[in-house]
């Protein structure tokens, strides 16, 4: 060998994603909208990378969303019908007991369970924000019938709120898989356009003040964008007082009114 000979070699270069599993991804119009609202790897100082927010755990749960896709779009299909049949269930067994003769027995009855049945009410609307078990607008309209207009307001306020973080959070950890299992691919193509502009956060804090667009979905789609959680909290916070005041008792005023109590 030469001594003027270069005896080092230099390793072959690989593209690497730019984030776990990006290579993997399916280039589908829905799917594809996943790496279109994957936040920035930022680089430490020893040049490896942060793994964006999808977290392990967040993985393996889009995962079994995945596997078990099938199964919840069923559900999803089902729920509705069992949350009805229940309804019903509960109207007869009012009008059955006496319970439904008057609103201030109805009242009298919501009074009797004490702390009970605000937590009842409230893990029912948390569920129907995540779920559509029973439809989250019926709730909202029941509260202050229920529990009066100042009680009501704050409970309903409070389990909303917690069910539309809630619907972040899961949706920042899971990923798209949720919301594909969940929702049609012509409902999520309809407003995923909103997550790919500049202006998302206006027009989705617009969306929550005003019933424009699905608001549980568009809260599922805001946990896959690169918003902090600080500024979609504030939003829900503040947005959802002005709709739940106009929506939950001018609405609950006519119900009282026109019912035959």
């Amino acid at each position: 060998m030469s001594a003027h000979e270069d005896t080092t070699t230099t390793p072959p270069t690989t593209s690497s994603p730019a984030f776990p599993g990006a290579e993997k991804i399916p280039f589908t119009p829905t799917e594809r909208s996943r790496t279109n609202s994957a936040p920035a790897v930022e680089r430490r100082e020893d040049g490896a990378a942060n793994e964006p927010h999808h977290s392990r755990f967040g993985e393996h749960a889009a995962e079994r969303v995945t596997a078990h896709k099938k199964a919840i779009q069923i559900a999803v299909k089902v729920m509705p019908f069992v949350g009805l049949a229940f309804s019903i269930a509960l109207v007869a067994w009012g009008i059955h007991t006496g319970t439904l003769e008057s609103l201030e027995s109805l009242q009298a009855y919501i009074d009797s369970l004490g702390i009970w049945g605000p937590l009842g009410f409230m893990a029912a609307s948390f569920a129907s924000v995540m779920f559509p078990i029973i439809p989250a607008g019926l709730l909202v309209i029941a509260a202050p019938v229920l529990f009066g207009p100042i009680e009501g307001t704050i409970y309903n306020w409070i389990a909303v709120c917690a069910g539309s973080i809630t619907n972040f959070i899961v949706a920042r950890q899971v990923g798209m898989a949720l919301i594909e299992a969940m929702f049609s691919e012509k409902t999520i193509e309809k407003y995923l356009g909103w997550t790919r502009k500049p202006g998302f956060t206006t027009a989705f804090a617009a969306a929550i003040v005003l019933p424009i667009a699905p608001d549980d979905l568009l809260c599922y789609l805001a946990g896959t964008t690169k918003m902090k959680f600080s500024t979609y909290t504030w939003i829900i916070l503040l947005g959802k007082i002005p709709t739940l005041v106009a929506y939950g008792l001018g609405i609950s005023a006519l119900v009282t009114r026109f019912l035959p109590w």
